[in-house]
């Protein structure tokens, strides 16, 4: 509402630290489509180990915990289960899914994130509903102290300010004069200091987080558990929140505390997914594979450079070996020879 709200009438000056985050973030999208392309059984490895850090992490921020000799059993067991903590341990794990199974197929909207909620906090009398009564969002310090760290938007006033935010992202979204990067972290912003929900705002956040992501082609998330990296950061997440909640109901907050924190932490997501990806051994064969999907990808002729820099785990050698075999079998043709040479797939140029 008031981050996203503003920069309808008047555009974000955006700070110099944050351009260089957006330009880190834009390089690392186009890497992140080379991993996919090439080796799907690497990333679905990743993917199932994301799966389950993520549905632990996002509600141990939340202080819902559970035995971790349950949590197989919890997340893909079909047992009965044992307490409230792994209810809502298994509901954000069944909406983690639809997020990921759904992507940019699932709209952005209030009924969504009320279906979010709803799944995330299954059986409790308020699911999937909005707050009924004001609230103050307080902090205890360890001396015993307690204070007010926030007060949340009125309960009267959530629906429509929730239904006002969707509009005017979609609408920034549409006219793109704002990075659309900026855009989700402000909608984030936004959508905790609306705080529409009695509970389970904070898991609310970070799948709706994710859903932004994946409809900016940021895929990521699929394969590294940004719920992970925001845990471990769980210091500096509350702390920018508050910097950057102070003056929210008169639109004289300054957000980039809160936006900086959440560009880094993806920027951070980022590089955790290559480090990842290029540590993992590739299964016996799929090197191969990897070289003669890349080949089948040039929509003409190619060098063996260009085919180095979409197989960079593949060694040369075996690059050379493939293009070999495959010019004895008449699959490929060579035009030249040394460093000059390129190649070309028969039959179908």
């Amino acid at each position: 509402m008031n981050t996203v709200s503003q920069w309808k009438s008047t555009l974000p000056k955006i700070p110099m630290g944050s351009v260089w985050l957006l330009n880190d973030l834009s390089e690392y999208r186009g890497k992140q489509e080379l991993f996919t392309r090439q080796s799907p059984q690497r990333l679905k490895a990743l993917r199932e180990h994301a799966l389950i850090e993520s549905a632990v992490c996002s509600n141990r921020i939340e202080g819902v915990e559970v035995d971790q000799k349950r949590i197989g059993t919890v997340l893909f067991g079909k047992g009965h289960l044992q307490d409230r903590d792994e209810e809502e341990v298994r509901g954000y794990q069944q909406a983690l899914s639809w997020i990921h199974s759904g992507g940019t197929a699932i709209p952005l909207s209030v009924e969504t994130i009320l279906k979010l909620h709803a799944t995330t906090r299954p059986n409790i009398w308020d699911s999937g509903c909005f707050k009924k009564d004001d609230g103050e969002i307080i902090e205890k310090h360890p001396d015993g102290r307690v204070t007010l760290r926030f007060k949340p938007l009125s309960a009267a006033e959530t629906p429509k300010a929730l239904e006002t935010l969707c509009t005017d992202l979609q609408r920034l979204l549409r006219d793109g004069e704002v990075p659309p990067l900026l855009l989700l972290a402000a909608f984030n912003l936004d959508f905790l200091c609306i705080h529409p929900f009695r509970d389970g705002n904070g898991r609310v956040s970070r799948l709706l987080l994710l859903l932004l992501m994946y409809h900016l082609g940021f895929e990521a998330g699929r394969y590294i558990s940004l719920e992970r990296i925001i845990e471990q950061s769980k210091e500096r997440y509350y702390d920018t929140l508050r910097d950057s909640s102070q003056g929210w109901h008169e639109a004289e907050h300054n957000p980039w505390p809160y936006i900086n924190y959440l560009l880094y932490t993806i920027k951070e997501l980022y590089q955790e997914f290559e480090e990842r990806y290029e540590n993992m051994a590739l299964p016996f064969g799929e090197k191969t594979k990897t070289v003669l999907n890349a080949i089948n990808s040039f929509p003409g002729d190619f060098h063996i450079t260009e085919l180095q820099k979409r197989c960079p785990e593949v060694s040369i050698d075996l690059i050379r070996k493939v293009l070999g075999r495959m010019k004895k079998d008449g699959e490929i043709l060579c035009k030249g020879r040394g460093k000059l040479a390129r190649w070309s797939l028969l039959g179908n140029r």
